[in-house]
C-alpha cells in the first residue's frame, strides 16, 4: 500500500497542472489578446510549478498499482480541493475580489457548476474569461474519468453498473490499468466533441473566441459564458439550438459516446436504458414546463415558449446553467420544475451533475417492486437493468445516495439559512451548488454576491460535495478510513 508520506508529492500533480494552465495563460495573454494580464498569470504559475518540479523525483518512485481504493479518495477529493483554492490566486488578482470569493468562482468552475460572484463580464480581459471556461472543461474531462474510473470499483451510490460499461480491454481490479486506459479513450471523445460544438457555434453566429468559448462551458455542462447575459446576449434561435444538442451530448454518458462512435451505431444510445428515458424525460418535462408559458402568452408566441422552456429545461437537467431570460417574470410553477429536474440530473458517466437517471430509474423500480410485493407477497420480483438482475449491494447504494442527497438539501439549506439568506434564497443555491446547476432564485437570481463569507464557503463546500458524489468526500471524515492508513 501506498504510504501516507509518498501521497505528499502525489498530491503535487494538481499543482503543477494549475501551474501550467497559469502559465499556458499568460502566454495567450501576451501572444493572442494582448490584454496585458501576463503577470497575473506567470507569477502564480512559477509560484507552483517550482515546488511541483522539485517533487518529480519523489513522484518518480512512487509504485502506482498499489494505489489502493482509499487513497484514490484522497487523492481525489483533495485534487478537486487543491485546485481549487490555487485556480483562485489570479482570479483574485485579475477582478480584486476577496480570496473568499475567488476561491467559490473557481470551485464552481472546476466542479462545472457554474454559479458566480462576478459581474461585468462583457468588460473583462478576453483571457481571464477564457481562463474560466477552460477551467470548466478540464473539471468535467476530469469527473467523467473519476466516475468512470473510480466510483464503479467502490459502488459509491450504487454505480458499479458502470463498470461493464467502461472501454478499453482492462476491467480488472487495479486501479491504474483502468484509469489509464479510460483516460485514453474518454479524452479522444471529449476533445471531438468539444471541437465540433465550437464548430457548431461558429457557422451560427458566434464569433470564433465566444465559439472557442462557449464549446468549453456546453460539452463539460458548466454553463460560464463570457457574457452577463449569458446565451441571451446573442438573441439567436440557431444558437440556443445548437446549445440544447450538445448540451444533451454532454449529458450523455461518455462511455457511450465512445462505443457509438467505435461502432459506428447510433442505434445504441437508444438501445441503452438510461440514455433512453433521459431523452424521454427531457421531452416531457420540456412540454410540462411550456405549459404555464405558453397560457400566460397569446396563442402567438406559442412556439417561442415552447424553444425557451425547453431550452432551459434541458439546461438544468443537464447541470449546465446556461439563460437566456429573465426568470424572475416565469411561473413559480415552471421555475420549481426546473429545480427538481436538476435533482435528477444527466446519465451516469457523463458531465451532468444531480443524482443521475441511473439512479431515479433503480428507485422506481424498487418502488415497482414494493408495490407488487404488496399484492403477491410470495413472489419473487427480481429488479434489471439493461436486461441484467441487479444486486442488492448496488440497490442499498442507491438507496442510501438518494436519502443522503434529500438530508443534505435540509441540513445545508438550514445552514446557508443562518447566515441570513430568506428560506426559498438558501434553497435554490443549494440546490444550484448540490447538483452543480449554477442559477438560484430569490436573492440570488443575478449572481452569488448577496451571499455572506460564511455562506460562500458553506456553498463552496456545498458544490464539491455534489460534484464528488457525497460518500467519496464523506469517508474522509470518518476515523476508520484514517485508521487503514
Amino acid at each position: 500500500m501506498l504510504k501516507p508520506r509518498a501521497a505528499i508529492p502525489l498530491l503535487c500533480i494538481p499543482l503543477g497542472l494549475v501551474g501550467l494552465i497559469d502559465a499556458a495563460f499568460a502566454v495567450l495573454s501576451i501572444t493572442v489578446f494582448s490584454d496585458h494580464q501576463e503577470l497575473k498569470f506567470f507569477l502564480p504559475a512559477i509560484t507552483m510549478l517550482l515546488p511541483a518540479m522539485v517533487s518529480l523525483p519523489a513522484l518518480g518512485r512512487l509504485n502506482y498499482e498499489r494505489i489502493s481504493y482509499r487513497e484514490a479518495l484522497l487523492f481525489s477529493t483533495m485534487s478537486w480541493l487543491i485546485v481549487g483554492l490555487l485556480a483562485a490566486i489570479p482570479i483574485m488578482t485579475i477582478t480584486h475580489i476577496s480570496f473568499t470569493d475567488a476561491v467559490f468562482e473557481s470551485v464552481s468552475a472546476i466542479t462545472t457548476t457554474g454559479a458566480t460572484v462576478l459581474t461585468g463580464l462583457d468588460q473583462m480581459p478576453h483571457s481571464f474569461l477564457l481562463y474560466r471556461q477552460f477551467l470548466q472543461w478540464l473539471g468535467g474531462l476530469g469527473i467523467v474519468i473519476f466516475v468512470v474510473s473510480v466510483l464503479p470499483m467502490l459502488n459509491a451510490g450504487g454505480m458499479r453498473l458502470l463498470k461493464a460499461e467502461t472501454p478499453g480491454p482492462v476491467k480488472g481490479e487495479k486501479l491504474t490499468p483502468r484509469l489509464v486506459n479510460t483516460t485514453h479513450y474518454i479524452w479522444v471523445v471529449y476533445v471531438l466533441i468539444t471541437l465540433m460544438c465550437a464548430l457548431a457555434y461558429w457557422f451560427a453566429g458566434m464569433t470564433p473566441y465566444d465559439a472557442i468559448a462557449h464549446s468549453l462551458s456546453t460539452v463539460s455542462t458548466g454553463g460560464f459564458s463570457t457574457h452577463d447575459a449569458s446565451l441571451g446576449y446573442f438573441h439567436s434561435p440557431a444558437i440556443l439550438t445548437v446549445a440544447d444538442v450538445f448540451m444533451l451530448i454532454g449529458a450523455i454518458s461518455f462511455t457511450l459516446h465512445f462505443r457509438a462512435m467505435h461502432k459506428r451505431n447510433i442505434g445504441l444510445y437508444w438501445q441503452d436504458e438510461e440514455t433512453r428515458w433521459f431523452l424521454v424525460m427531457v421531452v416531457i418535462f420540456s412540454l410540462v414546463a411550456s405549459m404555464p408559458l405558453i397560457a400566460s402568452h397569446s396563442k402567438s408566441e406559442a412556439l417561442h415558449e415552447l424553444s425557451m422552456a425547453t431550452f432551459h429545461l434541458i439546461s438544468f437537467m443537464t447541470s449546465t446553467g446556461f439563460g437566456a431570460t429573465d426568470f424572475q417574470v416565469w411561473p413559480s410553477m415552471t421555475i420549481f420544475l426546473l429545480i427538481l429536474t436538476g435533482y435528477l440530473g444527466g446519465c451516469a458517466g457523463s458531465t451532468a451533475g444531480g443524482n443521475k437517471i441511473i439512479r431515479f430509474l433503480l428507485m422506481c423500480k424498487m418502488f415497482s417492486q414494493e408495490h407488487r410485493r404488496l399484492i403477491h407477497p410470495k413472489g419473487v420480483f427480481p429488479i434489471k437493468y439493461q436486461k441484467y438482475v441487479v444486486g442488492d449491494d448496488v440497490l442499498n447504494a442507491t438507496a442510501a445516495f438518494i436519502t443522503f442527497s434529500i438530508v443534505s438539501t435540509l441540513v445545508l439549506t438550514m445552514l446557508v439559512c443562518a447566515t441570513g439568506l430568506d428560506v426559498w434564497s438558501s434553497f435554490t443555491a443549494v440546490a444550484a451548488c448540490l447538483n452543480v446547476i449554477g442559477p438560484a432564485f430569490g436573492e440570488l437570481g443575478s449572481n452569488f454576491q448577496p451571499v455572506s463569507p460564511v455562506g460562500t464557503w458553506i456553498l463552496s463546500g456545498t458544490m464539491l460535495l455534489g460534484r464528488l458524489e457525497y460518500f467519496t468526500v464523506l469517508a474522509l471524515f470518518l476515523p476508520a478510513f484514517w485508521r487503514e492508513f
